[in-house]
């Protein structure tokens, strides 16, 4: 059962201040001891803003996209969207929270290989409650339109390319129509090309009132971002 007091309903996500971060701190216990991913960020992001994370391997990006969609324990400091404090809430919680409310991007696709490419869609709207049968196929395969791939609907992911797969990652974070869009490097690994449409698409999506956070470490597509924040070592260097 969703509870409803933790849990926001898609379109009362209206906040000004819709991501609040406030001295993030995230430390992994290593053999060789303790290592500070993050030194305590702090930074808000808006509704309909398209956040540009930007820094070099190693420099936190990744950490810091965990800390806002809560799949990894923060160890100090708090997370804060549209009210929904993510790291207080149990896991069971979070997972329903984050099923509704985001959006997940991986550079690594993550499509399951056993799907077909409009049953890898499907499957997030089933997870979060939200499948209807017939109508979410049917909302599947107009994503899959929107990303021009529904020729291919009924393939298997390693039937088709990785700039296409891309795209149908894409697709599935638009299943449950998220406000918010997180990607961790999704034009990292495609060509120019492929990438530029991709970014395209993204740009379409802010168009549409949707916040996206993007970690990237490809400087040149820095002025296509409204905001964009610098991350060295843990920290935020600058936003610009």
């Amino acid at each position: 059962m969703i509870e409803t007091d933790v849990v926001p309903y898609l379109s009362d996500l209206r906040s000004l201040e819709l991501i609040q971060l406030h001295d993030v701190v995230k430390v992994y216990q290593t053999a060789a001891g303790d290592f500070t991913a993050l030194k305590g960020i702090t930074m808000d992001i808006q509704q309909g803003e398209f956040i540009g994370i930007i820094g070099k391997s190693g420099a936190g990006k990744s950490t810091l996209l965990n800390m806002i969609t809560g799949v990894d324990h923060i160890t100090s400091g708090e997370v804060r969207i549209d009210g929904t404090s993510v790291h207080k809430i149990s896991e069971n919680r979070r997972a329903t929270w984050r099923g509704q409310t985001l959006g997940i991007i991986y550079q690594s696709f993550q499509l399951l290989p056993m799907l077909t490419l409009v049953d890898n869609i499907v499957l997030p709207m089933d997870f979060s409650g939200f499948y209807r049968g017939r109508a979410s196929r049917q909302r599947a395969l107009e994503l899959l339109t929107a990303v021009e791939l529904e020729g291919h609907a009924h393939k298997l992911p390693a039937y088709i390319s990785g700039g296409q797969q891309q795209r149908v990652a894409i697709a599935r974070a638009l299943a449950n129509d998220p406000p918010i869009i997180i990607a961790d490097e999704p034009t990292g690994s495609l060509d120019t090309i492929t990438a530029d449409a991709i970014f395209s698409l993204f740009e379409l999506l802010i168009e549409q009132g949707k916040t996206i956070v993007m970690v990237t470490h490809d400087n040149s597509l820095a002025p296509r971002f409204t905001r964009r924040v610098h991350i060295r070592d843990g920290q935020i260097d600058r936003i610009s």
